[in-house]
């Protein structure tokens, strides 16, 4: 999907780049006074900071757009973008970019500048933009075609609050509507009377209408010059991240928009888990392996792994591994063809199975899922399959939670919705949890859920058994 900034945003990452580029050329001649920086291998120092800092700002999320939010948002976002930057910049250098002609005082130096500087800009920057908008330079007048919800809305959140540079032309409806206080300018059929009569820049189609009426309004539209914005009603399908993006020739619109959707968050993602799981089978499983093992061949007969088909992304079945915490000969389906989820003072769990289930340490054989690519650190996690059966027709949203892998912990888990789900509210409760994960994952997210499981661990989770 392409990436696209509004055109303030533009201007913002524009800024950044000049503002690092000349703190990078000042920093230089502080240090060498009458060296010429621009040449040769400088420029490879330069360039690579520039990415670099692009890099860690999309990343952190520097250059959403913030013109609805206090800078004290912006703020978090810039320091994050900032530290980001520090790290990866640090580890370019010591690998690949320390014969290029830049040191580490000046790296620290240049740190510190941007901290002062790149905020004072962007404050600036906040101040040029209000000070343009209040004498009116930067304001578009806008003719809204539907005063319903999706019309009032519109005139609410964005023409009201004038940060995004509207201002009202009027409304057109189908019905004549008093209560618009004089903003009601005709019907939709006289759209190119209203235009003639009233100084416009923009429509905005807010209302749901058949296509020959939409055709004629932008047919009318471009003709007297005017931009026309569409704004579909997809608001009764609920609270969702909408996507638009183009497959070959044809817009499609996605009514779910994921982070994890995006190449880079995959990348990333898939990464950290990699790198993640090779420390734990390195530091943690290689040890603690034979110490478990032995523990669970001395408590029960059977064998030391306990593994079961589950459903992973996009609902492919995975195998995921567990250290076995039941009884071998136990059984998880009843007489009635119920699956039975491991309950409270459960009878199958042997007394080694009830440690490993309170520690999470059952859980350790899932880093080689991991490590092979089945399972993530962070996700929804993986139900059985008879599980999944039931649940899938009895609750909302619940597959949902496959469009992205399983977790070995999730955020779900780390809100007290972990272990048995015996009625229809704890499941309908740890499927929200899924669903808000999926749709706001981010890397900081993962590193919390990592955190507060390592936290559950020490201190005890009432619902792990």
């Amino acid at each position: 999907m392409k990436v696209t900034y509004p055109f303030s945003t533009r201007i913002k990452i524009a800024a950044d780049i000049v503002v690092l580029f000349l703190i990078i050329l000042f920093v230089h001649y502080w240090k060498n006074e009458n060296e010429y920086f621009l040449k040769g291998d400088n420029l490879v120092t330069i360039l690579s900071c520039l990415v670099l800092w692009f890099i860690s700002a999309r990343f952190m999320g520097l250059y959403q757009d913030y013109r609805e939010t206090p800078f004290s948002i912006e703020w978090v976002s810039f320091l994050k973008s900032l530290l980001l930057y520090a790290m990866i910049s640090a580890f370019a250098f010591i690998l690949f970019l320390k014969d290029y002609g830049f040191n580490r005082t000046e790296m620290i130096l240049q740190l510190i500048l941007l901290l002062i500087f790149l905020p004072v800009q962007k404050i600036v920057f906040r101040i040029i933009l209000k000070k343009l908008k209040t004498a009116g330079h930067l304001k578009r007048k806008v003719l809204i075609v539907g005063a319903g919800v999706n019309g009032m809305d519109f005139y609410q959140q964005v023409v009201k609050r004038e940060n995004y540079g509207y201002t009202l032309t009027g409304f057109i409806d189908e019905e004549s509507i008093q209560s618009l206080n004089g903003s009601y300018l005709g019907n939709i059929s006289d759209i190119d009377k209203v235009l003639a009569k009233y100084e416009t820049d923009d429509i905005v189609v807010t209302k749901t209408t058949d296509d020959t009426v939409l055709q004629r309004i932008v047919n009318i539209g471009e003709k007297e010059g005017k931009r026309v914005r569409i704004i579909p009603d997809y608001q009764r399908f609920g609270p969702r991240k909408l996507s638009i993006e183009r497959l070959g020739t044809m817009p499609v619109i996605s009514l779910r928009n994921l982070p994890l959707d995006n190449l880079d968050n995959k990348i990333i993602k898939r990464c950290f888990d990699i790198v993640f799981s090779l420390l734990i089978i390195s530091l943690v499983f290689i040890w603690l392996f034979p110490i478990i093992a032995l523990l669970i061949k001395l408590n029960s007969k059977g064998p030391v792994f306990f593994r079961q088909e589950r459903w992973g992304l996009n609902n492919k079945p995975i195998n995921c591994y567990k250290f076995r915490s039941m009884v071998a000969s136990s059984r998880d389906i009843d007489e009635s063809g119920k699956y039975q989820q491991a309950s409270k003072n459960d009878p199958r769990i042997t007394k080694i199975g009830a440690f490993l289930r309170k520690t999470n340490l059952d859980e350790l054989p899932q880093f080689i899922n991991v490590l092979l690519g089945s399972m993530s650190v962070v996700g929804p996690r993986p139900h059985p399959v008879p599980l999944n059966i039931q649940s899938k027709d009895s609750v909302e949203n619940y597959m949902m939670r496959h469009l992205v892998k399983p977790g070995i912990t999730g955020w779900a888990q780390v809100n007290g919705f972990r272990g048995e789900t015996k009625d229809a509210y704890l499941m309908k409760k740890r499927v929200e949890h899924d669903v808000w994960y999926l749709e706001n994952w981010t890397f900081w997210i993962d590193q919390q859920i990592i955190i507060q499981t390592l936290v559950n661990m020490v201190k005890g989770d009432k619902n792990a058994f």
